[in-house]
Parts: structure tokens; sequence; C-alpha cells
């Protein structure tokens, strides 16, 4: 089991938890209320700074609710926080774009992460031919 030390920067939002057996994604909450406009941008603050083990990111995504309940889109798709930003004041953010006129409260679940071992290092070798079977090269069904 992996321990990392979380500072929180708010007494109102939920302490983070992580659920066995359910999901191995951990929900991120607002941790000030947020009201946004149609077309403002924004970043959301987390409340939260980790310092993640040596070797180890956290790849924060939207939750799958996230649009329906508030309209706002990640707008870097996908955050990643690698180890290296776990200082005292490196609170995480959620980068958000409103689609609608939304507010989002305090403590509402607005995205999840997870923590992932780096890439291994990797090396690429050329060639010629490649011997898996051959799909057509577009998509999951190789048709256009």
């Amino acid at each position: 089991m992996q321990k990392i030390k979380i500072k929180y920067f708010s007494e109102e939002i939920e302490k983070l938890t992580y659920i066995e057996g359910k999901s191995d994604w951990i929900d991120l909450r607002a941790a000030q209320e947020i009201s946004m406009k149609q077309g403002e941008f924004r970043l959301i603050p987390l409340g939260v700074a980790m310092q993640l083990p040596e070797g180890y990111e956290a790849h924060v995504v939207p939750r799958s609710s996230t649009y329906k309940n508030f309209g706002i889109l990640q707008t870097n798709s996908m955050g990643l926080i690698d180890e290296s930003y776990c200082g005292d004041n490196d609170q995480w953010f959620f980068p958000a774009l409103a689609m609608r006129d939304t507010v989002i409260h305090v403590n509402d679940r607005i995205c999840q992460f997870r923590i992932m071992e780096h890439q291994p290092r990797i090396v690429f070798e050329e060639t010629e031919c490649l011997t898996g079977s051959d799909r057509g090269g577009f998509g999951s069904t190789g048709r256009q």
C-alpha cells in the first residue's frame, strides 16, 4: 500500500477516501463556490496538494457526470501532475471552460484522479514489417 502525504487548503471539503472494491479513481471536489458564465474559463481550486512518491504521477480527468451536472469541460482534456509538483503551495486545480452559465458549489465532485507509475524507459526499433494482425489502419474497425 502506498502512503501519500496530502495537505488540505479548505476545511469545507470532504477528506479524500479510497473506496476499496468500487473504483481505483478517487473523487476531487471544488474547494470554492464558482459562478461561471457561458464561454468563461476558470481554474477551479480542488483544495489539496500532495507529495506523490518518486516515479509516480496523478492523472486527473472529469467525472462522467461533470458535463451533465455543471456544463463545464476540462480544457486540457486530462491533467497530469508529476511528483515534482509537491510544494506546500502546489494546490491542484481543475481548468474549466463553461459551456453554459453554471454554479459549482463547495464540495461538488467535479473530477477524479488516479496515481500511476511513470512509463518505463523505452527505445523505438525501426522495422520494415510488423507481425501483428492488420486491421486496416483506421479506428477499431479499419473502416473509414
